[in-house]
């Protein structure tokens, strides 16, 4: 049944700020009918400024949504419904016509590379969420630019929503407001619509004052549309549209049309001592260190990392070959657990001021708190779980939700590159895959060349993390850290990333493969990791200019002795770090065939078959 739609909502609505008229017809469109659905009481066009955030926070702080921390300069405190906390990718769909424009079909059970809707299936579920689910409430238009305003690497979205944290979380994240609005002219736009889905007067008493409808939660992706569709969750991943629904799953499709790649990967300058510099991307599951590594404090003297940006890189060959990057962000929305003054204090500093935490401990001073941030607290400071609950070190449960957040500016990072916004982009030099492996696979070791480092991105593996669902300390496929991100067939998507070695004049980055987490047979990591990563970036920095002796193993080459710098750190069992197995890797073999044969299946490319055949070879040899 077609839903219920209002005649003529905007003559009837009021309009809270900004101008209809100024909009151009496909933006007023949009506007029309997503009211004529979702039939909020009002409408405020959002212009970005600094009055607009303030009112919005105001707002937010009235309704009990968050709470000002005293202790820092204009930081809040959001806690969220304990049902409404994480990506849910089970409710997270792309809708195309056929599957296998989707995924590819695997040979039994369900797609781990993503979930399909059918059309009819997707209208159906529109129908049953979307009209009037924004009665009593006002619908925020929200114009951001992906990447800064006017590059041509840079793409426009608008969302609508009901949720003034998505506003304030949104400016933060991405450029929005007026000057988005007067770069996007008549020209498209990604279209996105958020509702948390709980219409005024409420028939169920909110949690935390979060308003959510977890029941009904889903999130959907419309490639051929440019649209996105989100019901039922306030949560970060889930509601603010341009992170990962826009700037990686439909992204990732744009790109494939457009022969660019938009990926899961941070962005890092290094220089060194004598004052070169260079750029790498790095794709690593979340809570694998990815924001820790962007914002590195190098532990070698003399060299110097700065951060480009820390989850998302879209990447681009100009026109000499060289393959240019941007961070389409303008925020980090970071892990807060295990985030501490050791383990990252770029970030530490980047948080104190304009950030908003969510479902991180309070201390009874204004503060923050969360575990392994290795503060001690003052005498007398209590704390508040973001269960609102009083919580101490005795407490079966953890202060702070494992997948707390904070949503801090990108530009207060006192190590941010001064490219960070440059519109033509940084160029990226080398490629980093990696992932949480406590056994058997080394330190770092690099690909033989593009279409083997193609398969090494193909074949990821990693321990599970908390920014989704799943729980516990499984190994799981995660290829190019991109396993929940694809915005099409995966199989079609290793297809795009081989083609780039046939761009006219393509300077192809190195790629290599690392693993800061590898431990001994008593628990212990073989590799102290944090600023002590930069020996490794050293050594890559290396390599790209031809530099540092390799030699060649079952798996890619391997540094050789003497070639990795580990002057000063005391005993690191080198032997132990590099060491592979052959029972290991063939294992791992078998579980990288398992996994392409019954996920990938007809849509593998016949280069990464080769590739896996020839890794197959090498390990009968060890």
């Amino acid at each position: 049944m077609a839903p219920q739609l209002q005649p003529n909502p905007l003559s009837s609505m009021r309009v809270l700020q900004g101008d209809l008229g100024a909009l151009s017809p496909a933006l007023r469109d949009f506007i029309e009918q997503s009211a004529r659905l979702c039939q909020p009481d009002s409408l405020h066009i959002c212009d970005g400024s600094e009055e607009e955030s303030r009112r919005v926070l105001a707002l937010l702080e009235e309704q009990g949504m968050i709470k000002k921390l005293t202790k820092y300069e204009n930081c809040w405190l959001a806690r969220t419904d304990p049902r409404d906390v994480a990506r849910v990718e089970s409710k997270t769909v792309i809708v195309t016509e056929e599957q296998r424009d989707t995924v590819p079909t695997p040979t039994s059970g369900t797609s781990q590379l993503g979930r399909w809707m059918s059309e009819e299936e997707f209208e159906k579920a529109k129908n049953l969420r979307f009209p009037g689910c924004m009665k009593g409430r006002t619908m925020y238009v929200i114009p951001y630019s992906m990447g800064p305003v006017g590059s041509p690497l840079s793409k426009i979205g608008v969302q609508l929503t009901d949720s003034p944290y998505v506003v304030a979380s949104m400016r933060v994240m991405t450029r929005m407001g007026s000057a988005v609005l007067e770069t996007l002219g008549s020209e498209d736009f990604v279209m996105c619509l958020h509702s948390v889905g709980c219409p005024l007067p409420l028939k169920k008493s909110l949690v935390n004052n979060w308003p959510c409808n977890p029941e009904l939660t889903l999130v959907a992706h419309i490639p051929d549309k440019r649209q996105i569709i989100s019901f039922g969750s306030g949560y970060g991943g889930n509601s603010l549209l341009g992170k990962k629904c826009f700037a990686l799953r439909i992204a990732s499709r744009i790109a494939k049309e457009e022969g660019w790649l938009a990926e899961h990967m941070l962005i890092l300058g290094i220089t060194n001592p004598e004052g070169r510099k260079k750029y790498i991307a790095a794709a690593f599951p979340s809570a694998c260190g990815k924001t820790n590594l962007a914002m590195m404090n190098p532990s070698l003297p003399g060299w110097k990392v700065e951060c480009v940006g820390d989850d998302i890189a879209w990447m681009k060959f100009d026109e000499e070959g060289n393959l240019r990057a941007i961070n389409p962000e303008n925020g980090f929305f970071g892990v807060a657990p295990g985030t501490s003054v050791k383990t990252n204090p770029n970030a530490m500093k980047t948080i104190m001021k304009n950030t908003i935490f969510t479902n991180v401990a309070e201390t009874s001073d204004g503060g923050v708190c969360w575990e392994g941030i290795d503060e001690p607290l003052p005498e007398g400071v209590s704390v508040t779980s973001w269960k609102n609950q009083p919580w101490s070190p005795e407490s079966e449960e953890p202060c702070a939700h494992p997948n707390s957040r904070f949503c801090t500016p990108a530009s207060q990072c006192p190590i941010i590159d001064p490219e960070w916004e440059s519109p033509e982009g940084v160029p990226i030099e080398a490629i980093i895959f990696g992932g949480r492996r406590p056994q058997g696979v080394p330190l770092v070791y690099e690909a033989f060349d593009w279409q083997h480092g193609v398969f090494v991105g193909a074949a990821m593996r990693s321990e599970a993390t908390a920014a989704a669902e799943h729980k516990g300390k499984a190994i799981m496929h995660d290829p190019f850290a991109m396993r929940p991100f694809f915005g099409y067939n995966f199989g079609k998507y290793l297809a795009h990333w081989l083609s780039m070695e046939h761009r006219p004049q393509a300077r192809l980055p190195k790629v290599f493969h690392i693993n800061w987490f590898r431990k001994d047979e008593q628990g212990r990591f073989l590799w102290p990791g944090f600023g002590e990563n930069v020996r490794v970036l050293e050594w890559m920095f290396k390599r790209v200019d031809g530099e540092a002796g390799v030699f060649p193993s079952a798996i890619g080459y391997l540094p050789t002795e003497g070639a990795l710098n580990v002057q000063g750190l005391g005993s690191i069992n080198l032997k132990e770090l590099f060491s592979i197995s052959r029972d290991f890797w063939e294992q791992e073999a078998r579980e990288i065939r398992r996994y392409f044969e019954e996920q990938v299946n007809d849509d593998l490319p016949f280069e990464i078959e080769v590739q896996l055949r020839h890794l197959e070879q090498r390990i009968q040899q060890l």
